[in-house]
């Protein structure tokens, strides 16, 4: 099953804070009532990607995505009482647990770019924010492997306090096994001092696949040098950066801590090892990366507030305050599920990593679903996304008539390695996103480059698209499937991106041509998947349905190939078929997914039964108990999905909360 994005189509489309802080860094614009199934704290990539799997930030030990124990450790001693506010200590033989007092959770505000925590510690209240600045718009800030950690404390009782906070980090941030060997180490460079660690053994880029941490590079902890900080290498090789913050009073005290990752090379890329997008070939490195961080600290935390607070503004008005949050929570796993690199000739790539699947990168239907959020913010960067599968196959290492699936297994990049084509999904994805940019950019200056691959594509849709064979499609956890009524869809519609492209591009007949071929299909399709007062989940079965998902590309294109009342009719039946967390994706079983819940609901005409389809999704996600991946028995051609990385929430039945 593919990975896939909450954040969809804003281009078309309790918590009580008792932060004592004055200071704008640490009160949000926007609050999210929503309970998110994890908490993003530290998010730079698909492999340096820190979470809190619990409620509380002191619940439980930070992990990783995977769930592998990735510990951060946050302390603040006030007049010589510890409270322990971030992460858990696993009890060791011989090593007592050091800070058993937890500090009492206020409120916790996750929006996009940044999670937002206050404390009461004893008699001072503290205010804790993780900052990610994936600032779409900036490629260079965006890509740079530096994140904040910031705070501010102030007494709550009008008098004085002794007050020091502590972050510790585990060497096993920098590990794929807790059996690697690690070396450790204290640095200082330009007024910055670093705690900085990385395994003995430096093999970059050998390890690959999905259920794995980075085992190459180095793992920094750094701050400004200055007199009440201290920075040192515990007897467990933990790395500690403690501030003396002195006396403090009803007046705020603030700080923060910079956390990064240089990878050294991020992916290898058809046998080229490349750098990350930010070092620029080498002319960057990450001392600079972190020296910059720093002086560009309160722009960046402004530039960061100013996103959330705008993102959240236009989802509310696109979808509604529910649709608001749950694209407030979507924002970083989407982003950080991918590295952004380039080629040796200078073009863009934003390569993705599938996630609790077989690790594939670059997948053509997991860019698809996330595709809405890069083409609203940054096209290029959606064009990064496309870019290796076009190189793939005008190289000649594709020779295959239609699109391939992937390019590889994470962070190889040299070929697909899925062992099952998607000839009719991955065209139809390639066609529609190209077809966007150009809508998009207002030309099609892009699809130009690409035009004979491109022509292939169509050509293979107009002979297979309308009636497709036992295929598999994005949902391939549901195994192949013939005359797939919602893989037509997709078919018809890149035929129809493909004629709009042509007549951008002035190619008049070739417009006509794949428009009214489209069109004619359309008219098939209707009659062909006709149920009565619904349509089809495949051609030849009757009292079937499924969420036809792919539909919502006619409006969004503008190409009305699809009359309206097919969208009308099949909303009105969704809405018959909902079930207490949501609406199943067919007729099979009781499984869905989140991602093609909101596409679904941006069929409906209005807001209330928009609100409808989401409302059920958006209850599942505040619910439910689960805040790990509970692993299902699927068919073994097909591998299962989690909810962190590049996108949506799967989960196995709609109709319960704790799967």
């Amino acid at each position: 099953m593919k990975r896939t994005s909450l954040m969809l189509l804003v281009c078309c489309f309790w918590i009580l804070n008792v932060s004592c802080g004055s200071g704008n860094l640490f009160q949000p614009d926007k609050k999210n009532a929503l309970r998110a199934p994890s908490y993003p704290l530290i998010t730079i990539d698909p492999y340096t990607s820190i979470w809190s799997f619990t409620d509380r930030l002191d619940e439980d030990v930070t992990r990783h995505w995977t769930g592998k124990e990735q510990g951060l450790l946050g302390v603040i001693e006030v007049d010589g009482v510890s409270y322990r506010f971030m992460g858990k200590e696993a009890p060791e033989k011989e090593t007592p647990v050091r800070f058993e007092k937890a500090a009492v959770q206020q409120s916790v505000n996750v929006l996009p770019t940044q999670t937002y925590y206050t404390f009461k510690c004893g008699p001072v209240c503290l205010d804790l924010v993780f900052t990610s600045p994936l600032l779409l718009e900036d490629l260079d800030r965006m890509s740079t492997p530096v994140n904040y950690i910031s705070w501010q404390v102030c007494a709550m009782d009008e008098k004085a306090h002794e007050t020091r906070l502590t972050i510790e980090a585990s060497p096993s941030l920098a590990v794929h096994s807790n059996d690697q060997a690690v070396t450790v180490a204290f640095e200082e460079e330009n007024g910055i001092s670093y705690l900085k660690v990385g395994t003995v053994e430096q093999s970059v880029l050998a390890r690959k696949g999905d259920d794995v941490r980075i085992d190459w590079g180095y793992f920094y902890l750094a701050a400004q040098t200055e007199k009440q900080m201290e920075m040192d290498v515990s007897d467990r090789q933990q790395l500690v950066y403690s501030c003396d913050m002195g006396m403090v009073s009803d007046s705020p005290q603030s700080g923060y801590l910079m956390v990064g990752y240089d990878d050294l090379y991020s992916i290898q890329y058809f046998k080229d090892n490349r750098m990350g997008y930010w070092k620029h070939n080498g002319k960057k490195n990450i001392r600079q990366a972190f020296e910059e961080s720093a002086k560009e600290y309160r722009s960046v935390m402004e530039r960061c507030r100013h996103f959330d607070t705008r993102l959240m503004e236009d989802a509310e008005k696109a979808g509604g305050k529910e649709y608001a949050e749950l694209c407030a929570i979507a924002y970083r796993q989407a982003v950080a599920a991918h590295k952004l690199i380039e080629d040796k000739d200078g073009n863009l790539l934003f390569l993705s990593k599938e996630n609790f699947s077989n690790g594939s990168i670059g997948t053509v239907d997991v860019t698809y679903p996330s595709a809405p959020l890069f083409l609203l913010y940054n096209p290029e960067l959606l064009k990064g996304m496309l870019n290796p599968i076009f190189h793939y196959s005008e190289s000649g290492r594709w020779n295959k008539p239609f699109a391939a699936h992937d390019v590889g297994t994470y962070p190889h990049a040299n070929g697909q390695t899925y062992p099952f084509d998607m000839p009719v999904e991955e065209c139809g994805n390639m066609l529609i996103l190209t077809t966007a940019i150009a809508l998009r950019e207002g030309n099609a200056d892009y699809a130009r480059e690409h035009w004979k691959t491109l022509g292939v594509w169509a050509n293979y849709l107009l002979k297979e698209g309308l009636d497709p064979e036992n295929q598999l499609c994005t949902d391939d956890f549901a195994g192949h499937l013939a005359h797939n009524a919602n893989l037509s869809i997709k078919a018809i519609i890149g035929i129809a991106g493909y004629g709009k492209l042509a007549e951008m591009l002035g190619d008049k007949e070739q417009a006509v041509r794949y428009v009214s071929a489209a069109r004619e299909m359309a008219e098939k399709w209707e009659r062909m998947a006709d149920d009565g007062d619904h349509y089809r989940l495949t051609f030849d079965r009757e009292n079937t349905w499924s969420q036809k998902y792919n539909l919502v590309w006619d409006r969004v294109l503008g190409l009305h190939i699809f009359p309206d009342r097919i969208a009308w009719k099949e909303v009105a039946f969704y809405l018959s078929r909902q079930q207490p967390f949501g609406l199943p994706l067919d007729s099979r079983k009781t499984y869905t997914k989140i991602d093609w819940i909101l596409w679904t609901a941006c069929l409906a005409d209005t807001q209330e039964d928009f609100s409808r389809l989401l409302s059920p999704a958006y209850k599942y996600v505040n619910e439910t108990d689960g805040k790990s991946v509970e692993i299902v028995e699927l068919p073994k051609d097909v591998q299962y999905a989690c909810p962190f990385g590049s996108g949506g929430l799967f989960y196995e039945d709609a109709g319960k909360a704790d799967v």
